[in-house]
């Protein structure tokens, strides 16, 4: 299934997509407020499918402005670099990456986080930070949304505890994650993180094989496929969980492929004006404007 967060009038509410069509949920029985889907995945465990209860009326989706799936997931979204083998040597050889000890391939997963108050959804514009940054640059990327959550998950056990994706643009100022030698601050300013149009449920897609592109002004620039993950989600999950507990509604950034705009010769920043699309098999298309 297909489900979104959206403005409809003054009011916001979550919803079930099925085609041109959506229809709202009710969350408040689950205990969430009118545009809460986290709500829904807290029970999706135990009840599945059969939580989905929808109130009319039906709209069109073109009648409704879609918001980020997930708000508030309730804590950083965690997020994965270096994850393509491609990518991991095209950073390696930017110039930017103060990490690497000049390795390009990582021997464990590299992890960092993104507020959540970096959050925006499809359609909203990215913040260019004028005179705080001067490379600006997009990733794209597959997220997955965590349904039961724990801790010490095995990888042969990871499957069970997805309960969706969603698509995510890692947003970052390429400059401070050079200046300030790690990755928080890069990536974490306001807006630095477009998510959506929707949540799939997991039933709905084939993690394995999901292909992600992006697209800059029209221009595919990124483009790959899951199975090229150095660490693949069963990993990810193991990896995060074996001393943090996972809980429901945990977003795990998966990682981006080759190129970014630092993997160009000369380097290839967002503008004001430029608009960034990222797709992926079965989750849709996710737009955004760079603002002035």
């Amino acid at each position: 299934m297909r489900f979104v967060r959206y403005r409809h009038g003054d009011r916001k509410f979550a919803g079930v997509l099925e085609g041109e069509h959506v229809q709202r949920l009710d969350t408040t029985g689950l205990g969430g407020t009118a545009d809460d889907l986290l709500a829904v995945i807290r029970v999706w465990e135990d009840s599945g499918p059969s939580v989905v209860r929808t109130i009319e009326p039906t709209l069109q989706l073109e009648d409704v402005r879609l918001l980020a799936p997930i708000a508030d997931p309730g804590r950083n979204i965690f997020c994965v670099g270096k994850n393509y083998r491609e990518h991991a040597d095209e950073f390696a050889g930017s110039g930017f990456d103060v990490t690497s000890r000049g390795e390009s391939l990582p021997s464990h997963p590299v992890v960092f986080t993104k507020p959540a108050s970096s959050i925006i959804g499809p359609g909203d514009r990215i913040d260019p930070h004028p005179g705080l940054t001067s490379a600006l640059d997009y990733e794209a990327e597959i997220a997955v949304i965590i349904g039961h959550g724990g801790r010490g998950i095995s990888t042969d056990a990871a499957w069970r505890h997805v309960w969706g994706y969603t698509l995510l643009n890692d947003v970052t100022a390429r400059d401070l994650q050079q200046q300030h030698r790690q990755w928080f601050i890069g990536k974490s300013l306001d807006t630095f993180c477009p998510m959506g149009p929707w949540a799939v449920s997991a039933d709905e897609v084939d993690g394995t094989d999901l292909t992600i592109e992006s697209h800059v002004n029209g221009e595919l620039r990124q483009r790959a496929n899951t199975r090229d993950l150095i660490f693949d989600i069963p990993t990810l999950i193991s990896t995060l969980s074996a001393g943090i507990t996972l809980q429901a509604g945990d977003i795990v950034a998966t990682g981006t492929p080759a190129g970014v705009g630092i993997g160009y010769d000369p380097s290839r920043f967002l503008v004001p004006g430029d608009v960034v699309s990222v797709s992926a098999t079965g989750l849709g298309s996710l737009v955004n404007e760079v603002g002035a």
